[in-house]
């Protein structure tokens, strides 16, 4: 009768043993694949180099080999001539840190046009009647939408 008893306990033991080895190796596992970040998104009004470096995965997990470095060959760039700017109109560049929304009208409510990014040259077109809202162009390309005045500045 003892050694029935002594089985019956040793049994459980070993039962609750597996059942916690399990559980951990389980939980381990879900806590290992939450600790890996996921890929950086890519927006339509990224830059496309960007594009392509993060759309190039390594075929294999455990090696990486980085690519054979090529040397740069001069090409002579074209020269654009600037912009010639409409009546009113002066440069600028953006000031608040985190870059602004484009809107389509000068108020906060607008749709959403477009973005630009912290320090990047714009092109003040207009100013609204009250002061508190400029039209720009961002510079090399034809978006235009308006940011509050006090998030720019001027620069010529």
């Amino acid at each position: 009768m003892l050694s029935g008893l002594l089985k019956l306990i040793l049994g459980f033991i070993l039962a609750i043993a597996v059942l916690l080895g399990t559980g951990m190796t389980v939980a381990l596992y879900f806590i290992n694949q939450t600790a890996i970040p996921p890929n950086k998104p890519i927006f339509a009004n990224d830059n496309p180099s960007l594009k392509n470096q993060a759309t190039k995965e390594p075929k294999d997990d455990s090696v990486i080999t980085p690519e054979p470095e090529t040397t740069p060959t001069s090409t002579p760039t074209p020269t654009k001539s600037p912009e010639k700017l409409p009546p009113g109109a002066y440069q600028g560049r953006v000031t608040w840190s985190d870059g602004l929304s484009l809107r389509a009208e000068p108020n906060q409510s607008a749709e959403k046009v477009g973005g630009v990014t912290f320090n990047q040259k714009i092109i003040v077109l207009e100013e609204n009647p009250d002061k508190t809202w400029v039209k720009i162009r961002t510079e090399g390309s034809d978006q235009e939408g308006w940011v509050k005045i006090g998030n720019i500045e001027r620069t010529n």
